[in-house]
């Protein structure tokens, strides 16, 4: 009885896992990103910005790529707004322009 409880469980636990897998690989999409591409940085985890939260924007940017460090890692040449050199671990759009 125990061995087919145990069964019965290791089946239930991979049928959840390919569930999940296929979830997954549905919605989620492996970025492209190139160098020389321009981003929309997420301001999300931005400490340093004044005002209420909710009147900033969700984005800033666009930036230019200038370095691919992981696949979703990238090192991005900053206007001159900015001054200090950031990595950004979180890119979540890319920019496209409609001509």
């Amino acid at each position: 009885m125990w061995k087919k409880a145990c069964d019965t469980a290791s089946k239930c636990i991979s049928e959840a896992k390919e569930y999940n897998k296929q979830r997954w690989d549905k919605s989620h999409m492996e970025p492209d990103f190139k160098e020389g591409d321009q981003v929309l940085v997420s301001t999300v985890n931005f400490n340093n910005l004044k005002g209420p939260k909710i009147m900033r924007d969700s984005f800033v940017g666009p930036f230019t790529i200038i370095k691919l460090i992981e696949k979703n890692a990238v090192e991005v040449k900053l206007t001159k707004e900015c001054c200090e050199p950031l990595r950004y671990d979180h890119i979540p759009k890319k920019v496209t322009r409609n001509i």
